[in-house]
């Protein structure tokens, strides 16, 4: 008995004493890249230091957009990928870890015959073995630290990356919608031009057959109306592309989408501040994301690094065993065993070396990426920003077109019918105010699309009432310490 307890403290300590020693990590640790930004935003016409951060799709104020928005982020394929990539990258985080410990098993082993161990016997014997084994390879060079260490870092990569891809969700919902309400206001316009022009023909016809105006007044007349008949089944056709691309965004088959808003009725968003460029690299998903696999990349340096030196591996049995005659009494006991290997790398050409080398590159390529995406978002935002200012001057000047071209129509009209022009003014000015319409609501499409824009280049907010309330008492308890 005394026996026993001496072989299970020998083996305790030595697993005490394997994880004393495991302690240090070979490779680089992560270091954060300095990315240099600029104090303020160019086109950023507030200059303030704080951003709103919220679901900035209510900022339209427009139900229809809000559920849209709510049955995508529930049934959109790519979301649900991106989810379930999240939930596998958290998985495998405990799976990498498990490489740290020790591994329990159980064994057992029987012997029969008149040899054993090579050794004749005087009659029939059988040994039988039976117990719990432990095999464990000690991380002395933190090769499964660093493993670890990689695989939660793509776990907060592949977590960014679904909130990424959300966000792109959102915004190619919001882009989608508004345009679908551009297409049927255009449409809407060209049938209403259409039912004009029939009445304009039709007292034309009547001056005509009267002989009162030349046949070449009402061939343009018939021209006109043409060009307007061909382009409403124009816009029937991108309202019905446009509905089916945004089911397809829904996860849904295509299906006719109702609206009861018109694109004029549609509310602009009031300016928000875009912040300093610096708080950027902490709101953009897709930036934290690249960091976090840069992160990752640093790690695997070196889990590389470790298979360049010897593995120290440990294994052991604790149980009982016991030897029987076929023909007389059993006799058994405790039984134990113990060992310890090391296996290395002695020549292989430099292979491991390289194989570090390589993944110093790799590593190398990811603080690449990550910059080169900080740069890319900062793009993004003043580009949002310049579009939202020069596209609001724009609309505008299509708005005083519009009115213009209106007045001109019907004053030409005026002056035809008073003998005082040709027709071939009203026809001029019947043109203007038809496409003066159609690009005004074009370039009032093109500016919400701007603001969302600018919304998805800030980092685009919380997503969920559920991620805006942890953030908040996340504030709130940072507040109570300091």
């Amino acid at each position: 008995m005394l026996k026993r307890k001496k072989v299970i403290s020998y083996i305790v300590i030595g697993l005490i004493g394997a994880i004393t020693i495991s302690s240090c990590k070979v490779g680089p640790n992560f270091e954060k890249s300095d990315v240099p930004t600029a104090a303020t935003f160019r086109y950023d016409s507030l200059q303030a230091d704080t951003v709103v951060n919220l679901r900035w799709w209510e900022l339209f104020n427009n139900k229809e957009l809000d559920s849209l928005i709510i049955i995508g982020l529930q049934e959109n394929k790519d979301v649900l990928q991106a989810a379930s990539r999240v939930q596998q990258a958290m998985i495998n985080v405990g799976f990498t870890k498990a490489d740290q410990y020790p591994g329990f098993g159980v064994a057992a082993q029987a012997n029969l015959g008149n040899i054993i161990g090579g050794q004749p016997l005087s009659g029939d014997a059988g040994i039988y073995v039976a117990g719990v084994t432990l095999n464990w390879e000690i991380d002395f060079w933190g090769k499964f630290r660093r493993a670890t260490e990689a695989a939660k870092a793509n776990f907060v990569a592949s977590d960014y990356a679904r909130r990424t891809i959300q966000i792109g969700l959102i915004t190619a919902i919001t882009q989608t919608y508004f345009q679908l309400l551009d297409f049927k206001w255009r449409l809407q316009i060209a049938e209403n031009t259409v039912v004009s022009r029939q009445r304009g023909l039709q007292i034309i016809s009547d001056k005509f057959e009267s002989g009162i105006i030349p046949k070449i007044d009402l061939n343009q007349a018939q021209i006109q109306l043409s060009i307007a008949e061909s382009s409403v089944p124009f816009y029937q056709r991108n309202v019905a592309t446009t509905e089916t691309s945004l089911a397809i965004l829904l996860g849904r088959n295509p299906y006719s989408i109702l609206n009861e808003l018109s694109l004029m009725d549609q509310e602009f968003p009031a300016d928000i501040p875009s912040g300093i460029p610096s708080t950027l690299l902490e709101r953009r998903p897709d930036i934290v994301a690249a960091e976090n696999r840069f992160h990752a990349e640093t790690a695997n340096i070196g889990v590389a690094e470790a298979q360049r030196f010897p593995s120290i591996s440990l294994t052991g049995l604790v149980g009982g065993a016991a030897t029987q005659q076929l023909s007389s009494a059993a006799t058994g006991g405790f039984a134990w065993s113990a060992s310890a290997g090391l296996l290395g790398p002695l020549i292989n050409w430099g292979k491991n070396k390289k194989r570090a080398e390589i993944q110093r590159e790799v590593a190398l390529q990811s603080a690449y990426d990550y910059e080169n995406t900080v740069i890319q978002a900062f793009k993004e935002v003043e580009d949002a920003l310049i579009t939202i200012s020069t596209t609001k001057v724009e609309l505008a000047a299509r708005k005083r077109q519009v009115e213009a071209a209106i007045s001109a129509r019907d004053l030409s009209l005026d002056r035809y019918n008073g003998g005082v022009t040709s027709y071939l003014e009203v026809i001029e000015n019947d043109r203007s105010a038809f496409d003066a319409e159609l690009q005004y609501s074009q370039v009032m499409q093109q500016l919400l699309n701007s603001y969302i824009l600018l919304y998805k280049a800030l980092g685009g907010g919380w997503i969920t009432a559920e991620e805006e309330q942890a953030a908040t008492q996340n504030q709130t308890n940072s507040n109570k310490m300091n």
